[in-house]
C-alpha cells in the first residue's frame, strides 16, 4: 500500500505540490482565524510552515532544496521555481489598476520611493550587523526587508546564495508580521482612516499580506486601498532590487 502511494507520489509531483501546498494554506488559514482572530494574515502563517517543512527536509535528506529534495516532494522544486514564481508576481501586478492609484496623488507615488528605499536601507543596516558584507548578501537581505517577495527575486537575479535568500525571506516575513499585528495599533495616531491615507500607508510599509491583515483589523473598507499600493511596491522592489539598488550597494561596498 505504501509502496503504491509513494509510487503514485513519486510519478505526479506537480500534483502532489499542489496538494501539499493547498493543504498548508487551509491550515494556516485556520490557525489564522482561529488562534489569532485574523491578526496574523494566513499566508504568513503558511511561509512559516514551508519554512519549517523546508529545514526539515533538509536535515533529513543532507540536501539543498529544502523539501524538494524528498522524492515524493519533488515538485514543490518546480512549483516554487523561477516560472511560477514570476507568473505569480506578474498576477498580482495585473490585479491592480494604475487609475486607482492615481487617486492618492504624487503622495502614492512618492510613498512608494520612500517606502522601498528605507526598508532596504535598514535591511543593510541588519546585514552588516550580522557580519554581511559582500554587495550581493547585502543587497539580497535589504531587498527581503521590503518584502518577502523582493528579497527572493533580487537575490536570484543577483546570484546569492540559498542561505541568503532564507535569510531575506524571514526578514520580509518578520515586517509582515510586525505589520500585521501594529496597524491597528498605531491607526488612530497617524490618522489611518481613510482612502487616501490608506494608499499612502500600503506604498509606505508595501508588505501587501502585512498592510491587508493590518488594515482588516482596523477598517475593512480600507484594505483594497491599502493593498494596491502595496501591490505596486513590490513590483517596483523587484525592479529596483536587482539594478538600482544593488548598483548603488556595489558601489558603496564593493
Amino acid at each position: 500500500m505504501l509502496e503504491t502511494l509513494s509510487k503514485v507520489f513519486t510519478d505526479n509531483p506537480l500534483i502532489v505540490s499542489f496538494a501539499v501546498v493547498g493543504a498548508a494554506m487551509y491550515i494556516s488559514y485556520v490557525i489564522s482565524y482561529r488562534f489569532t482572530k485574523g491578526r496574523i494574515h494566513g499566508s504568513a502563517i503558511a511561509i512559516i510552515i514551508g519554512l519549517i517543512l523546508a529545514y526539515f527536509g533538509g536535515i533529513t535528506t543532507g540536501g539543498e532544496k529544502g523539501l524538494s529534495d524528498v522524492s515524493i516532494f519533488a515538485g514543490i522544486g518546480l512549483m516554487g521555481g523561477g516560472m511560477l514564481r514570476d507568473f505569480a508576481i506578474v498576477a498580482t501586478a495585473f490585479g491592480a489598476s494604475f487609475d486607482e492609484i492615481k487617486k492618492a496623488g504624487v503622495r502614492g507615488v512618492v510613498s512608494l520611493f520612500i517606502g522601498v528605499i528605507l526598508s532596504f536601507v535598514v535591511g543593510v543596516g541588519i546585514a552588516l550587523a550580522f557580519g554581511y558584507t559582500d554587495a550581493v548578501s547585502l543587497t539580497t537581505i535589504g531587498a527581503g526587508t521590503a518584502t518577502y517577495i523582493v528579497g527572493p527575486v533580487t537575490g536570484a537575479a543577483i546570484g546569492a546564495t540559498s542561505e541568503v535568500i532564507t535569510i531575506s525571506i524571514a526578514a520580509g516575513l518578520v515586517k509582515s508580521i510586525l505589520t500585521m499585528v501594529g496597524t491597528p495599533f498605531v491607526a488612530k495616531y497617524i490618522g489611518l482612516n481613510n482612502p487616501r491615507t490608506a494608499m499612502v500607508y500600503g506604498g509606505l510599509m508595501g508588505t501587501t499580506s502585512g498592510v491587508a491583515g493590518g488594515l482588516a483589523a482596523t477598517d475593512p473598507k480600507l484594505v483594497p486601498y491599502g493593498a494596491v499600493t502595496a501591490t505596486f511596491y513590490t513590483g517596483l522592489g523587484c525592479l529596483m532590487g536587482p539594478s538600482v539598488l544593488f548598483l548603488m550597494t556595489k558601489a558603496a561596498f564593493g
